[in-house]
């Protein structure tokens, strides 16, 4: 009997049960005798030892269902190798009860800090392979993760609503769009939406260059103006300045994040009424879309089938549109920015679209 374990790590996706769905589906297709078990509430879950036998009826109706049956946890990668409040050593405990469970693979589900430890645990003899899951699309080694798409259909859905009222009202409206490191969603859903400013941490933003964004719509007699703003926008001083320093003004701003800081300075300098929409975690909630329903199918099947052949320490992605197996080496660690020379900005550019460069 072959026995996998199935784990959820770090914040939920709209596509979680479709993926173990297809990778179960496929377990069940190419292996005779086969025994899967959900880890419970991600690594956590995976040190103290809870777990339920999950069976092929565990697995039906959930393809269309959003966040995940197993349930999930955040697990800084930078505390791993700490012991716990009682003295633990989390590695080992991993380690043992996926030895006690007579696992042969550990299918783990997650974004980039789920995958460095994932790696951990490969380094330690552990039979991994991982699956990309981030609403960000920031896993390096992969061109689309699942979870992105449907992220972008909803912020992209909280910016269209925001056209009528914006219009009718005549007021500047910036809509707060997830993503502290990375501005894959807020570029995506600001162009999808037709934003006319999109402010990512890759394209650190000149505030008067924003300004002056507006202030040119307003002399083309358009009365509003809607800003895509990721959370991590950061200004073009403040780029300038040391991790340490970075930390300890974001700690002192008076402001519940860089859009109403944004929004502040825009009204301050132009009188503009302006309004702050935050989606928030509306954009990782509800159903998959269905485009996220036939990638996270494809990876689970081809998880499955690399299971069913003990090709193990790999991440399943996506390179032109083909599922290809990624060493977990190359993938821990890397994140995948948006390139501010890329073709796709400067078609955004060409839109008329401002990233406040």
């Amino acid at each position: 009997m072959k026995r996998v374990g199935f784990l959820t790590s770090g914040g939920d996706c709209q596509s979680l049960n479709a993926t173990m769905r297809g990778v179960a589906k496929a377990l069940y297709e190419k292996v005779e005798d086969i025994e899967i078990i959900g880890i419970l509430d991600g690594y956590k879950g995976l040190m103290y030892g809870n777990y339920k036998k999950l069976g092929p009826r565990d697995f039906s109706g959930i393809l269309t269902e959003g966040g995940t049956i197993i349930g999930t946890s955040r697990q800084p990668f930078k505390l791993m190798r700490e012991p716990d409040e009682n003295g633990m050593d989390k590695v080992r405990a991993m380690k043992n009860n996926y030895e006690k469970w007579k696992l042969d693979c550990l299918v783990i589900l997650g974004g980039n800090g789920t995958h460095k430890t994932a790696n951990l645990l490969r380094e330690e003899g552990l039979n991994v392979i991982t699956l990309p899951k981030t609403i960000d699309n920031d896993l390096y080694g992969t061109d689309m993760t699942f979870g992105f798409q449907s992220a972008v259909n909803i912020a992209s859905a909280a910016i269209d609503q925001i056209h009528t009222t914006a219009a009718s009202h005549g007021r500047v409206f910036i809509v707060e769009v997830m993503g502290h490191a990375v501005g894959w969603l807020t570029l995506h859903a600001g162009i999808a939406s037709g934003a006319d400013i999109v402010l990512i941490p890759e394209i650190p933003y000149d505030i008067d260059k924003v300004i002056a964004a507006i202030n040119h719509r307003t002399e083309q007699g358009k009365n509003f103006t809607i800003l895509a703003v990721a959370e991590g926008a950061i200004s073009k001083e403040d780029a300038q300045l040391s991790k340490k320093e970075k930390k300890k003004k974001l700690k002192d701003m008076k402001y519940p994040s860089i859009s109403y800081q944004i929004g502040a300075e825009i009204e301050e300098r132009t009188g503009h009424e302006i309004r702050i929409a935050v989606p928030g975690h509306t954009q990782r909630g509800g159903s998959p879309c269905p485009y996220d329903r036939v990638i996270s199918s494809r990876l689970g099947a081809a998880a499955g089938e690399f299971i069913a052949k003990e090709k193990y320490g790999i991440m399943v992605g996506i390179k032109n549109n083909e599922i290809v197996p990624v060493p977990l080496e190359d993938v821990a660690g890397k994140l995948k920015m948006v390139d501010p020379d890329s073709s796709i900005i400067k078609e955004a550019k060409s839109l008329g679209i401002c990233f406040g460069d």
